[in-house]
């Protein structure tokens, strides 16, 4: 996860391990300016508003071309509004989903760029994960979607087994060894360990 604007860090909310739901926020920049300017943009609203809504009751007995400008005034006024409201979201970085925060690289007082985005924090969901298996390219017509892989994870003896969800459509031409994904869970991230593709059963 980035910052898609520019600034200094303010708060950080969250640490490696953290447990977090989507939405949580995790980090924050400063932007007391953009908060004073987005309620600066709710003045403008209601006040625009307030105009129209007087002119709108005596449409009837004023220049159209005068009306529509009123009307010009509050619309211009709400789009600024939401404008603003978007800035100030991106000074806010929040959870995609709910996670386990397991590496953070930032700290308060740290600067970020929305031109060159730097990694704050990376999240993993408790409940969805992947194994990322690579296979010979010899094998890319036998293997396919579906089939049963039986693995084991480094430090664990027990056999697991899970079904291949997805079979990257590219050989990697440096190690010519394709790439597949099993649904896993229970994992923490980064582990390595090897396993076989049953293939008609066998």
């Amino acid at each position: 996860m980035t910052f898609s604007s520019s600034g200094i860090v303010k708060d950080i909310s969250v640490d490696v391990s953290s447990v977090v739901k989507k939405g949580d926020s995790l980090a924050t920049l400063e932007n007391d300016d953009l908060k004073a300017m987005l309620e600066i943009s709710k003045t403008a609203v209601k006040y625009a508003k307030l105009d129209y809504d007087r002119q709108l009751k005596v449409k009837n007995m004023i220049d159209k071309s005068k009306f529509d400008s009123y009307a010009y005034k509050y619309e211009n006024a709400k789009a600024q509004l939401i404008y603003q409201k978007s800035i100030l979201d991106k000074s806010i970085l929040k959870a995609p989903f709910d996670g386990v925060i397991y590496e953070k690289s930032v700290e308060a007082g740290d600067v970020v760029s929305g031109m060159n985005p730097k990694t704050i924090f990376k999240i993993q969901s408790k409940t969805k994960q992947k194994l990322v298996l690579e296979f010979d390219q010899n094998y890319w017509k036998d293997i396919k979607e579906g089939q049963l892989f039986k693995y084991k994870v480094d430090g664990d003896k027990e056999v697991y087994e899970g079904k291949i969800s997805k079979i990257y459509p590219y050989s990697n031409i440096k190690n010519r060894k394709i790439k597949a994904e099993v649904a896993v869970s229970g994992f923490i991230v980064g582990l390595f360990g090897d396993g076989y593709i049953l293939n008609n059963g066998k």
